[in-house]
């Protein structure tokens, strides 16, 4: 199975864009509802619930696992892919090349939970790909601007998207954004296409957006192409598993609402 976590529904526009090009593989999914957002927690709290995540995936069968967290991604991966033994893939190391490629001025916006900006690994990843292959771009200055947007998750969670107040929100944290002219905003949190209308809305036609969960969506294609004997050993079926820490009643509702999908989860802990 291809086992995907995160730290609430937002990892679930991750198996969307999977689903687009990949439908044949059964999935197994763990949202950790109980304690999202992952967002305000410390990078060892942050490691520890990743940790349990995959610990709790491999025991269900999973042969290959996405971190379909930007939070995890910027803060826990290098040691989970030393650990795991089998394919690990994150929505952050993959990227850099699709972003830079978007942007035409090299003005690039990111927005994320206070602990994925904090850690700057999206700047650092962008900015070392961009240094590497700087001839390959039409411009030959980057500059990125992140903004930390903290009450994003939470809003989403409690299924608040369409509210005047979430507009309001939207437009506080993105005023310094505008103001810098960037071209192209990623959304680095798997939460954020959930509220990928608005931002376009408040940004303006001219930003592109980039959703990280389509590239890496792409990405786990094209390596299981490469890669037969992988493909081999994962289920090709529908018999999907969703499982959530709080609330699994709610996470099938919001699911169906926002994403058009028919999940029933089950409600478990993973908490050593």
């Amino acid at each position: 199975m291809i086992g995907i976590f995160d730290s609430g529904v937002g990892g679930l526009t991750f198996v969307k864009a999977l689903w687009k090009i990949l439908p044949q593989y059964r999935v197994v999914y763990f949202g950790d509802t109980a304690r999202v957002p992952y967002g305000n927690k410390s990078p060892e709290t942050i490691e520890r619930y990743a940790e349990e995540a995959v610990d709790f995936l491999q025991s269900k069968g999973a042969k290959l696992i996405v971190a379909a967290c930007h939070t995890v991604s910027a803060v826990a991966t290098n040691d989970l892919q030393k650990k795991l033994p089998m394919p690990f893939f994150d929505v952050l190391h993959s990227i850099a090349g699709s972003v830079l490629e978007t942007s035409k001025t090299g003005k690039i916006g990111i927005i994320g939970t206070a602990s994925t900006i904090r850690s700057k690994r999206h700047k650092e990843v962008l900015q070392k790909h961009f240094e590497g292959q700087k001839a390959k771009y039409p411009y030959s200055r980057l500059e990125v601007f992140e903004v930390a947007c903290p009450l994003f998750v939470p809003l989403i969670e409690e299924g608040f998207m369409k509210r005047p107040e979430t507009l309001r929100i939207i437009r506080y944290y993105l005023r310094d954004l505008k103001k810098q002219y960037i071209d192209t905003l990623v959304l680095a949190c798997t939460h954020y296409p959930l509220l990928r209308k608005q931002i376009q809305d408040v940004m303006g036609k001219r930003v592109k957006l980039v959703d990280p969960s389509e590239v890496t969506a792409g990405i786990v294609k094209d390596y299981l192409d490469r890669h037969p004997e992988v493909q081999s050993r994962l289920p090709k079926d529908s018999q999907h598993q969703f499982y959530v820490s709080d609330d699994p009643e709610k996470f099938s509702r919001l699911t169906k609402s926002w994403l058009g999908l028919n999940v029933r989860a089950q409600q478990i802990s993973i908490e050593k």
